[in-house]
């Protein structure tokens, strides 16, 4: 029995689809088997990190100023701003290399009404969120950031890193920024002021926030304590804890006792989303207004890509198999003389 080149051609294109559908599928039922992705990662079991609150927050930037001095920041003036601050004050307009911590501003209308969606304004906090699958980490070739595997927290070493900036573009939120006004720039982030932390202070941003609207603790007790503010309604009284919400690092500090005013959005922001951080936010103003990606998957993109990586390098032997045995087919059925049909 012979075979053409064509006909080999044939049985070369239809054995191979079928491999890659196969290692694509896997015979999926759910749509992380469909996407072929790895199972969730989950963060440490004491992991740390923040809860701002934003109405509680009222704008005064005292964050912003402490993270500067915590981590040697210089002041940031931009060309636009130069004009009417000439270099008198900082004034940063979004996160950068310089600015690690930065307090926004959603406005409507006549602003009459804080934390209001219609003629209101209301305040965000943006700094890293310190992902429990962090895409930065994902992406890093030289594992120049890395999360601590007791704290939870993304971590940066200048000395591992190679400047190519995949961090920068793997990011969702836009957080790590490079130095490009250095001839040998580095990778610039929040994170969380570990250097504090082994010292047993707080972070920064959270030791000198005179509202507590950014809360410092476990990951496990800042849910808790998200989830019973949702449960307030715009009337109540409640005390609001400030530094750390359990009391043990930083030294003890008084809560505030505090009238409910708005309405809480029913959802922890952070929580779940892209496979969820360990830096929460609740706010009144729907999320979307304050310029926060929604509407995206609970699963991380870490977690599509390894897992898409990790098939194709496991079922790397099977097309291997596929094309010896086709090699040797072609040549017992080849023979001097066959012509295409």
């Amino acid at each position: 029995m012979s075979m053409s080149r064509r006909g080999f051609l044939s049985s070369a294109i239809t054995g191979t689809a079928a491999t890659a559908a196969a290692a694509v599928t896997g015979g999926a039922g759910n749509e992380a088997q469909a996407l072929g992705m790895r199972h969730p990662k989950e963060p440490p079991k004491d992991a740390v990190g923040l809860l701002y609150d934003g109405t509680l927050c009222v704008g005064c930037k005292a964050c912003v100023k402490a993270c500067k001095e915590a981590n040697d920041r210089p002041a940031e003036i931009s060309a636009q701003q130069a004009a009417w601050n000439p270099e008198l004050w900082d004034s940063p307009i979004d996160l950068s290399a310089k600015t690690f911590n930065i307090i926004k501003v959603y406005q409507h209308g006549t602003m009459a009404t804080k934390d209001a969606e219609v003629n209101g304004y209301a305040f965000s906090k943006r700094q890293c969120l310190h992902c429990i699958d962090p895409s930065c980490v994902s992406a890093c070739p030289v594992s120049a950031l890395t999360k601590d595997p007791l704290t939870g927290i993304v971590g940066y070493d200048a000395d591992r890193c190679l400047g190519c900036r995949f961090c920068v573009w793997g990011c969702p939120y836009g957080v790590p920024k490079f130095e490009y006004d250095k001839t040998f720039g580095q990778i610039r982030k929040c994170e969380l002021c570990r250097h504090r932390l082994a010292k047993g202070e707080l972070p920064a941003c959270v030791d000198v926030c005179p509202t507590g609207a950014t809360l410092f603790g476990r990951l496990e007790d800042l849910k808790t304590e998200a989830h019973r503010r949702l449960t307030l309604k715009p009337g109540e009284r409640t005390e609001f804890p400030r530094g750390d919400v359990s009391g043990k690092l930083g030294g003890s500090r008084p809560g505030h006792e505090k009238l409910v005013e708005a309405k809480y959005q029913q959802h922890v922001y952070g929580e779940k989303e892209m496979g969820g951080t360990q830096c929460l936010a609740l706010s009144a103003v729907p999320f979307e207004k304050l310029n926060l990606p929604t509407g995206v998957p609970e699963y991380s993109y870490p977690a599509v890509v390894e897992g898409l990586q990790e098939s194709v390098y496991q079922n790397m032997l099977t097309p291997a198999v596929v094309l010896a045995g086709l090699v040797a087919l072609a040549k017992r059925n080849v023979h001097p003389g066959d012509v295409d049909d």
